[in-house]
């Protein structure tokens, strides 16, 4: 039996938004959803400030990793999830905002509340009823 990688989410919803907000300018910009690929999973590295292995997330074979951009620029990665169809809901194994979205230096807020959204989204129109399941690092509020 393989053995299977359990990760405990550890991402603050920083607000609840319908898109991400500049912190600086208070700019909200509309997002964009795909699905990531190997190859740009190269320039995902923790040597770049990225706190999980996402070459090998995007690895695995149960699961698809997306990532979340400011629509009309898909080349910046806001942030990632990595998420799993269970047949009657979907399981979020990970949800990373990008390094320069951490912190209280962060240049966008919501992102890790579209992530959330959006695993609801699929859920939703795959007939789970929005039901999703995640494990939480901290207490959840």
């Amino acid at each position: 039996m393989k053995n299977v990688i359990r990760y405990h989410i550890d991402i603050e919803i920083d607000q609840l938004t319908n898109s991400i907000r500049n912190t600086i300018s208070g700019d909200s910009f509309t997002t964009d959803v795909f699905e990531t690929s190997s190859t740009e999973m190269k320039a995902i590295t923790k040597a770049k400030g990225w706190k999980f292995d996402w070459k090998s997330e995007v690895k695995e074979a149960d699961r698809k990793v997306y990532k979340l951009t400011i629509k009309d620029n898909p080349n910046i990665i806001q942030g990632l999830a990595s998420i799993s169809d269970f047949g009657d809901h979907f399981y979020l194994h990970l949800v990373e905002s990008a390094p320069f979205n951490l912190g209280k230096g962060k240049l966008y807020e919501g992102v890790p509340g579209n992530l959330f959204a959006f695993t609801c989204k699929l859920s939703w129109d795959r007939g789970y009823e929005g039901i999703i399941a995640f494990q939480s690092k901290t207490k959840l509020i």
